[in-house]
């Protein structure tokens, strides 16, 4: 379902090889929790998609876990952005500026961080709706 998404929207999509379970726990056991299931189930069809440009519309699952360890930890920004808890940062638009789900409270919108204000904004309503505005835009397409 999900590589069909995104190849529907641009054929130019790269796919990876899918996760398998023991990789998606050992994920979720780093991370002290579930990743979204729209994330979870797309992860299961490709570990990743890069568009045709280059840019890592999602992320692999261990560059998910990495990442968000290092936003997550106390140390790694204070007093310089706001916290990164209620966030899941899982792609970017190569340029900086990272999208993530917000886990607390848990919904399934997709918003994006503006590495340069520390802007949070609204970017798409789920998954899918991110794979096709991501891929099918230019620029800077959530504003």
């Amino acid at each position: 379902m999900w590589k069909e998404a995104a190849a529907g929207t641009l054929p130019d999509v790269e796919f990876q090889a899918p996760i398998d379970t023991t990789a998606l726990a050992e994920a979720e056991q780093r991370l002290g929790q579930s990743l979204p299931s729209q994330l979870t189930a797309l992860l299961m069809e490709s570990d990743g998609m890069v568009d045709a440009y280059g840019t890592d519309v999602v992320w692999s699952l261990d560059r998910i876990v990495e990442q968000n360890l290092v936003f997550w930890s106390p140390d790694a920004f204070p007093g310089l952005y706001m916290p990164f808890d209620p966030l899941l940062f899982f792609g970017d638009n190569g340029g900086g500026d990272q999208f993530a789900f917000v886990i607390n409270p848990e919904r399934p919108d997709i918003f994006v961080w503006d590495h340069e204000t520390d802007a949070r904004m609204w970017a798409a309503r789920e998954l899918k709706d991110y794979l096709h505005r991501s891929l099918a835009g230019e620029g800077e397409w959530w504003r």
